[in-house]
């Protein structure tokens, strides 16, 4: 499976952070219930990896992937846990080296023309906006459509269930990423129905 098929597979993907190892099943669980697959577990807690071996193990129908590497040593590790591609905030050379050394399909963050034409420099054709809004949001992808039309993106960073739609309908956009479909109080509550309504309301953002 290509970045690009991860990309396709879900039009929401959804931010996680883990802050206790028990939740990490079942939240997948709910989320696959939900129509949604691709999962970013991010690295912002100490749960992350462990989340990462755990969904990947025991939730097949997940599609889990590895969010806020911004470390080399990070790819591997990722890797080894059971994550099929990764998502950083940023791009360094130290980071591409590390991704094509680990073999990881990385989705790494741009904010201006600029940075994405030293991503695609660098091979990479698949982007993260990133963060979307501040970055110009909708306008900043379609301004950014003519001149690289062969870059694909997941804009990410204050879009909401009410925006979303409006930046999947942008030609030049795959999915997008957003952490509204794991709000804190449902997880901590263990309100996994909640999570499955919501996961299966971004589902149909693409009809």
């Amino acid at each position: 499976m290509t970045l690009l098929d991860i990309m396709r597979a879900s039009p929401v993907i959804p931010v996680i952070a883990i802050d206790n190892i028990d939740h990490a099943v079942p939240l997948a669980q709910a989320l696959v219930a939900g129509g949604i697959r691709v999962l970013e577990v991010t690295l912002r807690t100490a749960h992350g990896l462990p989340a990462i071996r755990a969904m990947a193990e025991q939730v097949p129908d997940a599609i889990v992937g590895v969010g806020t590497l911004t470390q080399p040593d990070e790819f591997a590790a990722a890797r080894d846990a059971g994550a099929v591609f990764g998502v950083s905030p940023g791009l360094t050379t130290s980071l591409i080296s590390a991704a094509k050394a680990s073999g990881l399909p990385l989705l790494p963050g741009v904010m201006s023309p600029s940075e994405v034409m030293a991503a695609r420099e660098a091979g990479f054709r698949q982007l993260k906006l990133f963060p979307a809004v501040p970055a110009g949001g909708i306008g900043m992808l379609n301004a950014i459509a003519g001149p690289l039309p062969d870059v694909t993106f997941c804009p990410t960073g204050g879009i909401s269930q009410e925006t979303a739609s409006q930046f999947l309908a942008c030609k030049n956009v795959a999915c997008v990423g957003g952490s509204w479909l794991t709000p804190k109080e449902a997880m901590q509550e263990g309100d996994w129905a909640r999570i499955t309504e919501l996961a299966r309301a971004a589902s149909r953002l693409r009809t």
